[in-house]
């Protein structure tokens, strides 16, 4: 069956060209019949492959297409590596992205015909490249696929090109993404100097043989790339904005695809980072710090799809966190889990604003649960997923990596049970002024009140279930011995538990039981506080810091971007326009000149040509005895 691993990629492609090339005659239930196909298409061969790889006797299998680069010594194939980390994330990605794709057929019903198929269209091209990314059996592979999703993500997010906010979204996080991109270069290009090759397996078997200076330098460009691609601290900010695309290109951005691109990358690499300590503490530390940061702000934000969007960034410096201290199959598990709740949740947010026609203000939302009730009980049960309440998916991932923290350092733990702390409060915040109290919006939105289509609720409700039972793929050892499936699934590529510190059961336990204890009396509280009285006042103090962000767009706009505007304007201004047109007009205008002058010659009067002549004759004359002295 892994000799067939070409179609996983190849059905989108597929759907991408007809429907690309198609898209002014091909009718809008055709063109979301093929970019869904398609990708359900991809998840049954991935189904097929993943039982197959599932098998105890089953080694990894490189699949080589052709040779992509061969010059002098190097030679770089353009092959798939099947194995149990690629596997799982081929039925992330096809398994929530048809979920997604089916949504959107009644999402975007609304856009004409040729837009309709541009739409999936693009879709169908961003799944195609995250399966290249997560199945290149070497670094360049992975970053054809990486520096595709970075453009996908341009064009869905600037879906609505004719909006010039949407436009600078969409340019905003191309920009910042390419920012992170030139690290990850680099580090390929140094990686080929040191090893004369990309492939995994090479470069993983004599990285041992090097020094521990270059692979921290190399592992650290490795991950400027992932702060720019999974939105860490400094580059995180795009993400938010990325809210201008539509609401099922938000949850594929989330969930699914493009933001686990940093943390495969470095899961995939982290025989490298296990020889690079320092550079293991600098992940986690930035994932700390993303944590807290991230959920600061979500608490102030009343944009439905921006508490959202920052609470992403936040749990994915929980998955960073989880590869700093080792955890690896940790942080791949709350990947996993991650992207059925997230997904879930993004979707819940389209249709309660499709329900409330295109408002994304939740002060003027509430009382919702008795409108859209199949809404509600989902979103219920995402806000309880993400917020680490057991037995839901969210609470063994995010106890995982808490633990494996605590085995690294104690003040990681700390850190990490207070981000979690704050995630509960404001999801349970986002949850009752959305759904709960009395309807706050215009008498026109509630008559408009209903809940969605079935072509939006059912996906809703598939993620709900995973949401909910997720989590048992991965039940810590401590509950029952040999119950941890997806420990055991991954173990052979990742190393399972040799990059944790053992902790005794009796502290596992206490940890476990602090950090649900304060999620669940966070949830409490955010209840009990918001759900008569929604939080409506402007915000003051520090939590108008909160609310505007910490001012980090604002810094990043007086230190980056108006200092290179001005750049710009002065090349254009002076050096382009006084410069450079200056020469070249100047040079237009001395030949004008110089013709105008010259045509005076040319007078017609044999007169004035014999005088000419004698003139020139007298010049070479001298000009001769001159040269014989």
């Amino acid at each position: 069956m892994s000799n067939y691993i070409y179609l996983v990629p190849l059905f989108p492609l597929i759907g991408f060209l007809i429907n690309g090339l198609f898209r002014k005659s091909i009718p809008k239930s055709v063109a979301g019949l093929i970019g869904s196909a398609t990708i359900l298409a991809s998840f049954i061969v991935s189904a097929g492959i993943f039982f197959q790889v599932k098998q105890d006797d089953f080694q990894p299998v490189t699949v080589t297409l052709f040779q992509f680069i061969h010059t002098g010594n190097l030679t770089i194939p353009f092959s798939f590596l099947v194995d149990p980390l690629s596997t799982l994330f081929l039925l992330i990605i096809t398994g929530v992205g048809f979920l997604i794709h089916l949504y959107s057929i009644g999402y975007m019903k609304e856009e004409n015909a040729p837009d309709y198929a541009k739409y999936f269209c693009y879709l169908n091209l961003f799944v195609f490249f995250m399966l290249l990314l997560v199945l290149g059996s070497n670094y360049v592979i992975l970053f054809i696929g990486w520096e595709g999703v970075g453009l996908c993500s341009y064009l869905l997010i600037g879906y609505w090109f004719k909006n010039i906010d949407y436009d600078n979204a969409a340019k905003k996080a191309f920009i910042m993404n390419r920012i992170g991109d030139v690290g990850f270069l680099i580090a390929i290009f140094a990686i080929i100097f040191k090893f004369n090759s990309v492939s995994f397996d090479t470069v993983f078997l004599e990285a041992p043989k090097t020094t521990t200076g270059f692979l921290t330098a190399v592992t650290l460009l490795l991950f400027v790339g992932a702060t720019g691609k999974s939105a860490q601290i400094p580059l995180y900010t795009w993400l938010p904005d990325a809210m201008a695309g539509p609401t099922p290109v938000s949850a594929l951005i989330h969930a699914a695809t493009m933001v686990t691109a940093g943390i495969y990358m470095i899961a995939r690499s982290h025989v490298l980072y296990n020889l690079a300590p320092v550079s293991q503490t600098v992940v986690a530390i930035t994932g700390l710090a993303t944590i807290i940061l991230a959920a600061l702000i979500a608490v102030k934000q009343n944009d439905i799809k921006k508490v959202l969007a920052y609470s992403t960034v936040s749990q994915l410096g929980y998955m960073f966190l989880g590869l700093g201290v080792g955890a690896y199959t940790e942080a791949v598990f709350h990947v996993l889990t991650h992207a059925f709740f997230k997904a879930l949740l993004f979707l819940c947010a389209g249709s309660v604003i499709h329900a409330m026609s295109g408002e994304q203000d939740i002060r003027h939302m509430g009382g919702l649960k008795k409108y859209l009730p199949v809404t509600h009980i989902t979103f219920l049960m995402g806000c309880l997923a993400i917020s680490g309440i057991p037995p839901f998916s969210g609470f063994f991932s995010k106890d995982e990596i808490l633990t494996a923290a605590y085995g690294k350092n104690p003040v990681y733990f700390i850190i990490g049970v207070t981000g979690a702390m704050i995630t509960a409060f404001y999801m349970f915040r986002l949850y009752a002024t959305t759904f709960l109290g009395n309807f706050r919006g215009t008498d026109k939105q509630q008559n408009h009140l209903h809940e969605s289509p079935s072509i939006i609720t059912i996906p809703l409700v598939a993620l709900a279930i995973l949401a909910v039972i997720g989590g048992f793929l991965g039940v810590p050892e401590l509950f029952a011995k040999n119950a941890n499936l997806l420990s055991h699934f991954l173990n052979p590529v990742l190393g399972g538990e040799v990059n944790v510190a053992e902790i005794p059961a009796s502290t596992e336990w206490m940890l476990m039981g602090i950090s649900t204890i304060l999620a669940i009396s966070m949830v409490l509280y955010a209840l009990s506080r918001f759900s008569k009285k929604p939080e409506l006042s402007e915000p003051v103090g520090f939590a108008k810091w909160m609310a505007d962000k910490f001012y980090v767009d604002e810094l990043y706009d007086a230190l980056i971007v108006k200092p290179l505007n001005a750049l710009a304007d002065f090349f254009n201004q002076v050096i382009e326009k006084k410069l450079i047109d200056g020469l070249v007009n100047g040079t237009g205008r001395l030949v004008q000149y110089s013709s105008r002058q010259l045509r005076y010659l040319q007078s017609g009067q044999v007169g004035g040509y014999v005088l000419l002549m004698v003139i020139g004759t007298v010049l070479l004359f001298v000009v001769q005895l001159f040269l014989r002295k």
